[in-house]
């Protein structure tokens, strides 16, 4: 089955699910202005990440073009992404100003 996801910017490496995500369902997003998808490898509840690549552990997570954290763990195109296998980065807001 085919279900929806937000993805913001071409750089974006996790898109935000908008509905419940069975394992095997098509979740299916716009890069660039064109129709892409990938396939989910495990269940992921509605408003929760699909990594859209593999990203290996200790890579940082993009989401909205900002990085949101680092893997934990190496994750295939189609995981769940959660506090599980995320950590916070460290950031220095006044130098981003």
């Amino acid at each position: 089955m085919s279900k929806k996801a937000l993805m913001l910017r071409p750089v974006d490496t996790v898109a935000t699910v908008v509905e419940d995500i069975e394992k095997g369902d098509s979740v299916c997003y716009l890069l660039d202005g064109k129709n892409e998808s990938v396939t989910a490898l495990e269940d992921i509840p509605a408003y929760h990440k699909i990594a859209l690549k593999d990203m290996a552990e200790g890579e940082h997570v993009i989401k909205y073009g900002q990085i949101i954290g680092a893997m934990t763990s190496d994750a295939k195109a189609g995981n769940w992404i959660s506090h599980k296998n995320i950590m916070s980065l460290p950031r220095n807001y006044e130098d981003e100003l």
